[in-house]
């Protein structure tokens, strides 16, 4: 991704929003954990510079689960060294940044399965279990001599 050297986001300078993205994390972590409230903060949003996104990367570090979805671009997912708070990266049409949050849940909703997809699957495993595994035909079938 290029970015206009002369605009503010590549600083590397830190505004310490690193530091206040991580206070609204941990208040929001209470309410999950309290509450069951689940909540996101857009990235995009924020006036942060390139070294406080860094610096913010280094404060929640990387945990133990990641995964890569191609959801109309490739999505990178990954659970922070905090559990229940996941950094999602979303790459739009040619390699373009779409969308960057922290989401403060249990398990990140883009990884839940639609009801309707589910019922759907459920219904293609029924029709190959209706029609029962495959028969060799007779010059596919192995003789055995005796």
């Amino acid at each position: 991704m290029t970015r206009d050297s002369q605009a503010p986001c590549t600083s590397i300078h830190s505004t310490g929003m690193a530091w206040s993205v991580l206070s609204e994390v941990a208040q929001r972590l209470k309410d999950l954990a309290e509450h069951n409230q689940p909540s996101s903060i857009d990235l995009r949003s924020l006036p942060m510079t390139d070294a406080d996104r860094e610096q913010l990367k280094e404060l929640l570090g990387w945990g133990e689960v990641a995964a890569r979805l191609e959801i109309g671009g490739p999505t990178d997912i990954h659970e922070t060294t905090y559990c229940g708070v996941w950094w999602i990266r979303h790459m739009g049409a040619g390699g373009v940044l779409a969308t960057e949050e922290i989401a403060i849940t249990r398990i990140p909703e883009i990884f839940l399965s639609d009801p309707h997809d589910v019922s759907a699957a459920a219904e293609r495993i029924r029709t190959i279990l209706d029609q029962g595994p495959a028969r060799p035909t007779d010059s596919e079938t192995p003789h055995v001599q005796a």
